[in-house]
C-alpha cells in the first residue's frame, strides 16, 4: 500500500550533504574540494577555515551539514569519519546582460556550482 521505500544512494556507513548552489565556477569550487578529499574531517574542518579561497567557506557549511547527517541521521561515530567523496558538478545559470556602445549588448554569464560532500566511517585496525 503505496510507494516503495527508495534504497540509500550510499552505503550503511556513510552519509551524505549537497550543496545545490554555490556561487561561483564550478573549476573554482573543485579547487577547494581537492583540499579535503581523502582526509578526516576534523582536518579537513581546519584546512577549510584557514584557507584564503572564497569558496571554502560554503565547502565548510556542506561538510558540517554531512558530519550533522552522520551523526543524527545514521548514528556514525564523528571522530572516526573521514572525507571519502567530494565531488563538483554544474548548477544553474544566471543570464545576464551588460549594455555596450552604439545600442549593442554582451552576455553576463553568473555561474552556480554543486557540491557533494560524502563522509565514511573509517575503522582504525
Amino acid at each position: 500500500m503505496g510507494k516503495a521505500k527508495t534504497p540509500r544512494r550510499v552505503a550503511d556507513n556513510e552519509a551524505l550533504a549537497v550543496g545545490n548552489t554555490i556561487k561561483g565556477s564550478t573549476q573554482k569550487l573543485n579547487l577547494v574540494a581537492a583540499l579535503i578529499r581523502g582526509r578526516k574531517v576534523e582536518e579537513a574542518l581546519n584546512i577549510l577555515a584557514f584557507s584564503k579561497k572564497a569558496m571554502a567557506r560554503d565547502a565548510s557549511k556542506v561538510l558540517a551539514s554531512a558530519i550533522a547527517n552522520a551523526e543524527n541521521n545514521h548514528d556514525l561515530d564523528v571522530d572516526a569519519l573521514v572525507v571519502a567523496e567530494a565531488s563538483v558538478g554544474k548548477s544553474i545559470t544566471m543570464k545576464r546582460f551588460h549594455t555596450r556602445g552604439r545600442g549593442k549588448s554582451t552576455r553576463i554569464l553568473k555561474p552556480f556550482s554543486r557540491l557533494r560532500i560524502v563522509v565514511r566511517e573509517h575503522e582504525e585496525a
